[in-house]
């Protein structure tokens, strides 16, 4: 698509509004899992055209948001503990790598962007909740940031929007609160910066995976 014309970038900018809209919808529970999502509804509720709509949906099941039925359009992908428990695995074993990378690489930059990015976490969770998640999300990718595998990267990050997603399913309930998460994070970032990656990945594997055990028990699914 040419961006330089002008109808190409109106089309573009349609696609991509389509795009951001209906993800926040999937990974919100907007738009149920499994459900079927029909051009005609979604462009109703977008305020779009059909083009656009279809597109945001065929980018949709590259980020494994979305499934393309055969001749029968698509829907939302369906959600289940063992499609969880693949998610989290792979979270751990791919984060592992690309933080001990990260580690390995470190310069003073990278440290500098972990240390912004953690700041500006724990001022975003005083805020809303969507402020907090985008801010949280960018601390977790600052980690890995420094790995040198923009594709290993761009894997994590996919991973988070799909865990992300489970977690929006899940009830919350005092259990949850019982946990310092702060802390937890404080914890990863202290072994970070101290260039200790033994720790900071055991930290991190241990944030994810107890967050893992809550969601496994709290999903209505």
């Amino acid at each position: 698509m040419n961006m330089s014309d002008d109808t190409g970038g109106k089309e573009t900018s349609a696609t991509l509004s389509a795009y951001h809209a209906l993800r926040d919808m999937i990974l919100t529970g907007a738009l149920a899992a499994g459900q079927k999502l029909k051009i005609e509804e979604l462009r109703a509720i977008l305020d779009t055209g059909a083009s656009p709509v279809r597109e945001a949906l065929s980018l949709l099941t590259s980020d494994m948001l979305v499934e393309r039925l055969d001749q029968r359009g698509f829907r939302a992908a369906p959600v289940s503990h063992a499609n969880f428990r693949e998610i989290l695995t792979l979270r751990c074993t791919l984060e592992d790598l690309a933080l001990r990378q990260s580690i390995a690489a470190a310069a003073p930059a990278w440290e500098e962007n972990v240390v912004l990015a953690h700041h500006r976490m724990k001022k975003a969770a005083v805020n809303d909740a969507a402020t907090f998640e985008g801010a949280h999300k960018a601390f977790h990718m600052a980690l890995l940031s420094n790995s040198g595998s923009p594709v290993l990267e761009r894997y994590c990050a996919q991973l988070y929007d799909l865990n992300i997603r489970y977690r929006n399913l899940a009830a919350h309930d005092n259990a949850y609160d019982e946990r310092d998460v702060s802390a937890e994070h404080d914890a990863i970032l202290d072994a970070a910066v101290r260039l200790d990656a033994a720790r900071a990945c055991a930290s991190l594997q241990r944030h994810y995976r107890v967050t893992g055990e809550y969601l496994s028990r709290s999903m209505d699914i």
